[in-house]
């Protein structure tokens, strides 16, 4: 049996390792193999451990399988395999050949591609019967979002300029036209300024019929409908911008990528987070990896009446508290926070206080540093970082309406006359926070928690985010370490 053979191969390789402390890496190992035998849908939240505590665990079974797999990962976890643990499988004598690119491998392999390539491969048709392996499912609709965009840069004007002499005159009055109403917009708190069908509809009725259209401009016009939205990435110094277009249900919009083979995902969040409909999945197997009860109360630091994110005092509070939580800390201090203005000036502020201690999204922090990043930043570089001694959150995790992807998947959720933040925005933050405090899980000393933001302590759904952060101990005081 596969599941006997990848569980007896990883017990080898474990007790030739010092240090290999996961107590899960058995289990996973032989719950991988079962469902890459029988080809069906697996999802395993682990709640326990970093990625690179089970990365192992979940290669190793795809390496042994004869089956064609496709194992689904982002750039950098591409070049974390690439550079760790499939070196460490072959110097166990554990080998299988590795194909990259978009082409589809002639003969079974564990065929290597990002959210991207998956895309593109399967909108040539050429996955064929691979299954697939996903190391990232907490990410896998916003890597494939990202995969599916349509990107249109300044040079892609010029192209489409020269590739259609008649329409050269009105591209160039359309260009100038949106130039001005992006470049002269004041600076917002989120980098995307949102671009409405208006004012999209004279350069698709311009473009409507074209049949020779350059790259990426066709696969703009036919990506038209209301399943995608816009934005532009604006660059005021540069005067130049960008024009993004982007499905608001990327797995949706695959049609069936994953419904259609077998899948095994697994990813670092909590099972209460997992939410089904988004990953495309139809009553898969589920198995949660790690018990929260044997986890240690994280230390949470929450006082009450704080003032809003909103409020004209709430920089001052921020600053005076972050000052607080610093001093006395001999570890490095994690300050999150995506309000860009708002980022900006509290790492500023922090600099002038602390030095050069401080730095804003950087991944070689001092010893006792002050990092400030956004929450998207810290999810995706946390294991490249020290383990903090505290995580101070400045503004809760819940996605803006600012942001224009957003904004529209929740004017979409409005239409159908459902409730945007109970079913989507306060589970996305609920996950987000869960995800972002699990580094801080396990360790010794227990890393503290703050949370500055008022809204936990004085809106009724801060109990749900309060509850999805169990187990936690509130923490009265500040003490030095």
């Amino acid at each position: 049996m596969q599941e006997a053979q990848a569980h007896h191969k990883l017990k080898q390789l474990l007790g030739s390792r010092a240090g290999s402390g996961w107590p899960h890496g058995l289990t996973l190992t032989r719950l991988v193999a079962r469902s890459l035998r029988r080809s069906d849908h697996s999802l395993f939240p682990i709640r326990e451990g970093q990625r690179n505590e089970w990365m192992l665990s979940l290669l190793l079974p795809a390496v042994l399988s004869e089956a064609p797999i496709a194992l689904v990962a982002s750039k950098p976890l591409q070049r974390r395999l690439l550079q760790h643990e499939l070196p460490l499988l072959r110097s166990a004598g554990l080998v299988r050949p590795v194909w990259q690119g978009t082409t589809a491998p002639a003969s079974p392999c564990l065929w290597m591609l990002s959210p991207g390539d998956l895309v593109q491969v399967w909108q040539s048709n050429q996955l064929g019967e691979h299954q697939l392996l996903c190391a990232e499912a907490e990410q896998l609709e916003e890597l494939l979002g990202d995969g599916q965009a349509v990107r249109i840069e300044p040079e892609h004007w010029d192209q489409l300029s020269a590739s259609q002499p008649p329409l050269r005159e009105a591209l160039v009055q359309l260009h100038e036209r949106l130039s001005r109403q992006l470049l002269n917009r004041p600076l917002a708190r989120q980098p995307k300024l949102a671009i409405s069908r208006e004012q999209e509809a004279p350069l698709r009725l311009l473009l409507q019929g074209r049949t020779d259209l350059p790259s990426p401009w066709q696969r703009w016009l036919d990506c038209g409908d209301h399943s995608w939205t816009s934005w532009a990435i604006p660059d005021a110094e540069q005067l130049r911008w960008s024009l993004v277009r982007q499905p608001l249900r990327p797995l949706q919009s695959l049609h069936g990528v994953l419904e259609q083979r077998g899948a095994v995902l697994a990813g670092s969040w909590a099972p209460e987070g997992v939410r089904l409909d988004a990953l495309g999945l139809h009553e898969p197997v589920v198995i949660s990896l790690g018990d929260a009860q044997r986890e240690e109360a994280l230390p949470l630091f929450a006082p009450r009446q704080q003032p809003f994110p909103n409020s004209a005092d709430y920089a001052g509070h921020l600053l005076d508290q972050c000052r607080r939580l610093v001093l006395g800390q001999g570890g490095l201090s994690i300050v999150v926070i995506d309000d860009n203005p708002l980022r900006q000036w509290l790492t500023s502020a922090l600099a002038a206080e602390f030095g050069r201690r401080v730095d804003h999204e950087q991944t070689a922090p001092e010893s006792n540093g002050v990092l400030v990043c956004r929450w998207q930043w810290w999810l995706q570089n946390h294991e490249q970082l020290p383990v903090p001694c505290q995580l101070v959150v400045g503004s809760l995790p819940i996605a803006s309406l600012e942001d224009p992807l957003t904004a529209a998947r929740v004017e979409a959720l409005r239409r159908a006359g459902r409730d945007w933040f109970r079913e989507w925005l306060l589970p996305d933050a609920c996950d987000r926070l869960q995800r972002s405090v699990a580094p801080l899980r396990g360790q010794q000393p227990q890393p503290r928690l703050a949370i500055l933001d008022g809204r936990l302590r004085s809106r009724s759904w801060g109990q749900q985010l309060l509850s999805a952060l169990e187990p936690w101990e509130r923490l009265e005081q500040l003490r030095p370490d």
